[in-house]
């Protein structure tokens, strides 16, 4: 039988009765092992993430299975490689204890284990979101958390912000359309949503957007369904994950990605790196190049789920950046959070360490458990060959950049042309579905607001202003 322990090894004689001054006396501060398990357990909650606080996980790999060298030097994305990951699925505006089931955006966040290092692709299960300036995030998700005053989740903030920022129209008619609630995070679409750049070996760039279909196929419930399930089980996407992983039946997606030289930005009409916007596939076609599947659970949620950490700061050579303002914005935002969360060393963490070597002059710091190996220098740069060097061999390839500095307003104002097309290829059901599900969302938002919401769906199509209109009178 293994003898119960502390955290430092010490055998524990007794654990069921403290160490008292008599059988009714009072305790003794003597008693290390009470107070150790009493300190601990103050401390067993780290701060939850202020968005896509509930999430399940699960490890898994990547196989490439195209060639597309001709556009990436990056040793992930070439054929034949196999990669593991670890894969965070979420729900992005309710707390840590929200219900799986809730109708809302799903975090798709993956950690890549390369040879090269980590790559964290961090996107969601829409190829869109609600706005495309980072300036507007955190007015954003005041608008999803709950109101200081009432502490109560407010429809009036959401849809009076949404009204006043009409480029959230493309996100809305997603959400409120019947892929607003996934069945599971097994049957739902991900995306790495930005435009990102794929850099190959003659330096040359090119846009790119990555995207993730699932092999389960598209189920969702609508909002009655997701009632009875929530009544019953809160946490109807974590079991439905787990269970699967559990027998063997594991989840696979498609990956493809779609690829746009730098000099053909043009083709679009609209801004590439506007997050509000899908690049259509009739100009930029998806290409196929692997599969992803998940097959092992996690063996402690909170090690394993709750510490991991994404940034899409996180790239290898061959993968880089583009002037999305969103992706701006959280290239700073989440690795400042996770120092924030989690700790300054957050990096060594299991979940979170690189599988490839690392050499870093980064040093102490909270819980840096780290193992010392730099010898002759603790600086950069420095005069000795055993000390890591600067390589300008991974230097990327030039980004012209255009006009003055200056608080720049969006490039278009054509909200409307994206969620048009996706209403328009919509059947009868699933726009009844978006209809009614508009309506029940706005219920206790104020008439002013909902009438400027009225006036933005006419703009988009005069059947869908009227279609709300009457789902409303119900």
């Amino acid at each position: 039988m293994k003898k119960l322990t502390n955290d430092f090894g010490n055998i524990v004689a007794d654990n069921q009765n403290s160490l008292s001054a008599g059988p009714k006396g009072p305790l003794l501060l003597q008693d290390y092992i009470l107070l150790e398990k009493l300190a601990h357990q103050n401390r067993e909650r780290i701060p939850e993430r202020v968005v896509h606080a509930k999430g399940s996980g699960a490890y898994g790999e990547l196989k490439i299975t195209a060639d597309i060298s001709q556009f990436t030097k990056a040793k992930v994305l070439q054929k034949g490689e196999v990669t593991p990951l670890f894969l965070r699925f979420s729900t992005v505006a309710g707390e840590s204890g929200a219900a799986d089931a809730e109708r809302d955006v799903r975090g798709f966040a993956i950690k890549f284990y390369t040879k090269e290092g980590n790559w964290d692709l961090v996107g969601n299960n829409t190829p869109t979101f609600f706005i495309r300036d980072a300036y507007k995030f955190p007015d954003f998700i005041h608008t999803q958390k709950r109101d200081p005053r009432t502490n109560l989740r407010n429809a009036n903030a959401a849809w009076d912000f949404w009204t006043l920022c009409p480029e959230a129209l493309h996100q809305i008619t997603i959400l409120m359309s019947d892929r607003g609630i996934p069945a599971s995070y097994r049957h739902m679409h991900g995306f790495g949503s930005h435009t990102y750049s794929l850099i190959n070996d003659k330096g040359e760039r090119f846009w790119v957007k990555f995207h993730f279909k699932t092999q389960q196929g598209i189920k969702n419930l609508t909002n009655k369904e997701a009632e009875e399930i929530i009544a019953k089980d809160r946490e109807s996407h974590q079991r439905d994950l787990y269970n699967s992983i559990e027998k063997g039946d594991f989840p696979k997606w498609t990956f493809q990605v779609q690829i746009l030289p730098e000099n053909e930005v043009d083709k679009l009409g609209f801004n590439p790196f506007d997050l509000t916007k899908v690049w259509p596939h009739s100009i930029v076609p998806l290409m196929d190049i692997g599969e992803m599947i998940l097959n092992k659970n996690p063996q402690n949620y909170f090690n394993e789920v709750e510490q991991a950490a994404f940034s899409p700061s996180n790239i290898v050579p061959g993968i880089g950046f583009s002037p999305d303002k969103m992706l701006q914005g959280r290239i700073f935002s989440y690795p400042d959070a996770h120092r924030y969360r989690v700790g300054t060393n957050y990096h060594l963490l299991p979940i979170n360490r690189a599988r490839s070597e690392v050499n870093t002059y980064n040093v102490a710091g909270a819980m840096n458990f780290d193992e010392y190996k730099n010898k002759s220098a603790y600086y950069e740069p420095n005069s000795y060959d055993d000390s890591p060097k600067e390589d300008k061999n991974y230097l990327e390839p030039d980004l012209n950049l255009e006009a003055a500095a200056q608080r720049y307003a969006p490039l278009d104002d054509d909200f409307y042309t994206q969620p048009k097309a996706l209403f328009d290829i919509m059947n009868d059901s699933q726009k009844e579905q978006l209809f009614n599900n508009i309506a029940s969302s706005m219920e206790g938002v104020e008439q002013k607001i909902i009438d400027k919401a009225l006036m933005h769906f006419e703009k988009i199509s005069k059947e869908y202003a009227e279609g709300v209109k009457k789902a409303l009178s119900k």
